[in-house]
């Protein structure tokens, strides 16, 4: 008999107008039944007579609305996707494996906060295995992905949701190669123009490293094993002969056989958060927000759900792969977490032994290169065996038999505890920021500034994650795996910087340098990489400027659209002495009154935009490195130290020639908006270049997903609503998908929004029914109280113990 068997579908609990759907089934190792209420806006909400039943339900429940997602994620961070969809992804498959955790499981489950964290995963997955067996009892529960592709789901194990990390955003190996790079063809002012460093610090000499003789691709290994799935037809069609030629990546994550010229290294994950203690609010309770910000995707990356059991009783955001939740509240404290750009991973130059390839120099004399041999399975085909290699600096990325070098990289995946946002089960019962922050010395990866508030009015701000001690170099170069360079240990949790109840009646972040002015950054070393400042300086002006804060405020912050950037560009250009060319005296007069909004409807916005991305900034850069091949290495530059150069002229670029090449380079943004827009300017528009579009994965196959037309949007990378966007297309790629605000005590009056929808099914109603509310910065109720939870019920689903053979399912009736 199946594991599981649906009872029946039957219409009930009418009410009204409202007509609610109940489902039944069968789920093995519940201790007592429970229920799934989701409501109107897609949200599941999980009620049973246990935690570990909660979060049982909870991944059977992940599998009924995300299974293609959760199938595909796990396929790629174990690197089984040749399995299903052929050799075009043998190399994926083989980068992936370097990065899975290799170390003691033990250790592993007993590096997290919560005591039951092993427990609480097996619960998950077993939840989530009854749903994949339902599956095989009825097909017809699949989604229709798995058809198209001719797939079928996989059984997980507990230490899968665990081992893979590849999907967790670390840093800064590539910002590492880069600089190299630049340092040894230029000087550190030049990399400044790539990437600033905050505080202010000198790097370290490259000393005996060469990167003239570094290989093209040095990186395409790791960019490889942590880029997304893509369904070229050419890959997909891809023989055995032709499968190790997928291995480049470009800046959006696209894997291809060939390495896109001059490919720029991706925009950063960011996102926002803040809270506002009650002496600042309209409410006189705490206002906490957050929206992490991630690249787009159908479906989102997260998921809410609300857990209900004895002893807990959260709602918030996940990733639908994990237990619990990271963001959002338990009915006494709220919490939302943004990333804090730590430099979390090395790269090591090894110098191989002239006799064996598989040893390096280390200490005067020779360390191994662990070589593993593993097979890979291959749709239509044999197993591909591929040998991976390990050191005591971590996995081999690459090695160049002509120069006789190996790199390895050195990150925090390969410590116990590191599986993203695990840790959060920890913080999950918190009532107090003392509580919270005790959590969070359990924290490893990604890692974070987290903000609280409670019902009791206290607000605070921590950082936390693994931040490796450097006792002799800064992290911002590759180093000698020679043993002169070894990480000794990671800092004390309590000695991260943190913030509780502070004078100032807020707190917030938005990934930049936010470490407190006293403390010992250069000592410490915790990073020097870090967003640019626009977005933390608006949020802090306008908590500033809010002594009566309320919902509607947060909502609008999330959703602002002025750009710091956009607005000194635009001074810049209207300041122009008499402008010679006709078409910089028209954009001059445009750019005079602009406001720093990018509105979606603003002429002016589309003008600024297209001005420093297609011309200005690119013409710069020019100008101040004139070597091509230094300058190939910059893009898309850091927009502070550029900004910075243009409003403080000086060789090589005197006010002179600051002047004629802003000129020159607004006449030709207005020609070039006038043949994107029409030669009217009164009918520009940012939104109609800037845009969102959601589209499934499997689009180029000719798999049709949810109908999301294109979606006008205002912002850009610069602006609170971070919206960073493809120049070449104008497409957004990175941003909020999802935001929350909550009025913490007044649970009900909580907001969210998670584009384009909670579903991934691509038939269900709630695939999509977030897209057009989001793009014009709606919201929906995130609901928490059991009576606004049933008044919103569109859908329940009961769930009864029974045995695994199924004996104990109920006869069908309706």
């Amino acid at each position: 008999m199946a594991a599981l068997r649906v009872a029946c579908d039957a219409i009930s609990e009418r009410g009204g107008a409202r007509e609610t759907r109940v489902t039944t089934f069968t789920l093995p190792g519940l201790s007592a039944p429970a229920e799934i209420r989701i409501d109107r806006h897609g949200v599941p909400h999980i009620r049973a007579a246990s935690a570990a039943d909660a979060f049982r339900v909870q991944g059977f429940n992940a599998a009924r609305d995300r299974l293609w997602q959760l199938d595909l994620w796990r396929k790629r961070g174990l690197g089984l996707l040749a399995a299903d969809f052929g050799p075009g992804y043998l190399a994926q498959d083989r980068a992936a494996r370097l990065f899975l955790y290799r170390g003691d499981m033990a250790a592993e489950w007993a590096a997290y906060a919560h005591p039951r964290t092993k427990g609480i995963v097996e619960a998950f997955v077993a939840g989530l295995n009854a749903y994949v067996a339902l599956t095989e009892a009825r097909p017809d529960l699949l989604p229709p992905e798995f058809s198209t592709m001719g797939t079928r789901p996989s059984r997980w194990a507990p230490e899968d949701v665990v081992r893979i990390r590849s999907h967790a955003l670390v840093r800064n190996v590539p910002s590492e190669v880069a600089r190299a790079r630049v340092l040894a063809r230029a000087d550190a002012e030049t990399d400044a123009l790539r990437k600033g460093l905050s505080p202010p610090h000198a790097t370290m000499p490259l000393g005996d490293l060469d990167p003239a003789r570094w290989p093209d691709d040095l990186l395409d290994v790791l960019r490889l094993a942590t880029a997304p799935v893509g369904f070229d037809p050419a890959r997909l069609a891809a023989t055995r002969d032709a499968a190790w030629a997928w291995t480049h990546v470009d800046a959006h994550g696209k894997v291809g056989r060939q390495r896109a010229a001059d490919a720029p290294e991706p925009p950063g994950d960011g996102s926002n958060n803040w809270a506002v203690a009650p002496s600042r609010t309209a409410t006189g309770r705490p206002i906490l927000a957050s929206d992490p910000h991630r690249a787009y995707a159908l479906p989102s990356l997260r998921y809410v759900v609300h857990l209900t059991a004895p002893g807990l009783d959260v709602i918030g955001a996940g990733e639908p792969a994990l237990p619990g939740i990271s963001i959002g509240h338990n009915g006494t404290a709220a919490f939302g977490l943004t990333i804090a750009p730590f430099d979390q991973e090395d790269l090591f130059v090894l110098a191989l032994d002239p006799d064996d390839p598989d040893r390096f120099r280390f200490e005067g004399g020779f360390a191994p290169i662990t070589r593993l041999r593993e097979r890979i399975p291959v749709r239509g085909g044999a197993d591909e065996e591929v040998t991976l290699g390990f050191t005591r600096h971590g996995p081999v990325i690459c090695e160049d038999a002509a120069t006789q070098t190996a790199f390895a990289v050195r990150t925090v995946w390969s410590e116990p505890g590191a599986a993203a946002y695990l840790a959060s089960l920890g913080y999950l019962d918190a009532a107090t920021p003392e509580a919270f922050g005790a959590a969070l010395h359990h924290w490893s990866a990604p890692s974070v500034n987290q903000v609280y508030a409670d019902v009791n009015g206290r607000i605070a701000w921590f950082t936390a994650g693994k931040a490796p001690i450097r006792t002799n170099w800064d992290g911002l170069l590759p180093v000698p795996g020679d043993g002169r360079h070894a990480w000794a240990g990671f800092h004390a949790a309590a000695d991260l910087p943190s913030r509780i109840d502070p004078e100032a009646g807020f707190v917030y972040s938005a990934n930049e340098m936010n470490l407190p002015e006293d403390y010992p950054a250069e000592a410490r070393k915790l990073g020097f990489e870090w967003h640019e400042p626009w977005r933390a300086r608006r949020i802090r002006t306008v908590l500033a400027h809010q002594p009566e804060h309320g919902l509607a405020d947060s909502q609008a912050l999330q959703g602002d659209d002025v750009s710091e950037p956009a607005l000194r560009l635009a001074h810049l250009a209207a300041t122009l002495a008499a402008p010679a060319e006709a078409e910089a005296r028209l954009g001059a007069a445009l750019l005079e009154t602009f406001d720093g909004h990018l509105h979606a409807a603003s002429g002016a916005a589309a003008l600024v935009e297209v001005f420093w991305v297609h011309h200005l900034r690119p013409a710069l850069l020019q100008a101040l490195v004139p070597d091509p091949d230094t300058r190939r290495l910059l893009p898309p530059g850091d927009a502070q130290a550029l900004l910075d150069r243009l409003e403080d002229p000086r060789p090589p670029l005197d006010r002179a020639e600051r002047d004629a090449l802003v000129e020159r380079t607004l006449a030709a943004a207005w020609r070039d908006c006038a043949a994107r827009l029409g030669s009217d300017p009164a009918t520009w528009a940012w939104g109609r270049l800037h845009h969102a579009r959601f589209t499934h994965p499997l689009a180029a196959t000719g798999f049709v997903g949810p109908d999301i037309p294109p979606l006008p949007m205002g912002g850009s990378g610069a602006c609170v609503m971070h919206a960073e966007y493809d120049p070449e297309t104008f497409r957004m790629t990175h941003g909020a998908s999802f935001r929350m605000v909550l009025d913490v005590g007044d649970w009900d009056a909580g907001l969210f929004v998670n584009a384009p929808g909670q579903s991934g099914h691509p038939d269900s109603p709630h695939a999509a029914d977030h897209a057009e509310p989001w793009s014009r910065r709606g919201y929906r109720p995130l609901l928490y109280s059991r009576s606004a939870i049933d008044a919103a019920t569109e859908t329940v689903i009961t769930l009864l113990p029974g045995a695994a053979d199924g004996s104990s399912a109920p006869s069908p009736s309706s």
